[in-house]
């Protein structure tokens, strides 16, 4: 492999030094250019061959679809809504990253086994923000309406559940009439 040098603080490659390294010049000009802060390098794409431009568009290609995947996974707001329902529990919790983690009860006529039973539904749920933690113990007897945001995955400072509650409303009490069947 040829020698790269820095010639008054910029690093020259040409065709020739390129032709007797091989494909791993690219590779060792971005090493020289870290290891050697006052030196610029400067590398045209006329100078580079063919499996070099390959390999860098596949790499840039390869940063921006990983890229791409993380903000979908992580930053993407897949869907939003609101559940009401009574407050099971609401804990701070976690090892490194305290978060706050809930779980709500949603009660309805919702089974499919035995018609016109009651069923409950539970709705797992966590919270970043201190002034909704604040609303959510203050209010934790009465019936609740959460407003959240399902992003697609995790991150361990943000909670464990995909739902992260980002508003509290409290419900107003319904006045239940005596059906008649």
């Amino acid at each position: 492999m040829g020698k790269f040098l820095c010639e008054n603080g910029i690093f020259v490659l040409n065709k020739e030094k390129i032709a007797k390294s091989g494909i791993h010049s690219c590779v060792c000009h971005f090493f020289f250019v870290i290891l050697q802060p006052n030196c610029v390098g400067i590398l045209n794409s006329t100078d580079m061959t063919t499996t070099s431009k390959v390999i860098t568009w596949t790499s840039v290609l390869a940063v921006l679809a990983l890229a791409a995947f993380i903000f979908i996974k992580f930053c993407f707001v897949y869907s939003e809504g609101v559940n009401e329902g009574d407050i099971n529990y609401f804990q701070k919790e976690g090892f490194i990253f305290k978060t706050y983690e809930g779980k709500m009860i949603q009660t309805g006529l919702k089974s499919t086994k035995v018609q016109g039973s009651i069923q409950s539904n539970e709705f797992k749920f966590s919270v970043v923000d201190e002034r909704v933690a604040k609303q959510l113990n203050e209010g934790a007897n009465t019936g609740i309406k959460l407003h959240w945001k399902r992003y697609l995955g995790t991150l361990p400072w943000r909670g464990n559940s995909q739902y992260i509650v980002d508003s509290v409303y409290t419900a107003a009490p319904v006045n239940v009439k005596s059906i008649n069947l």
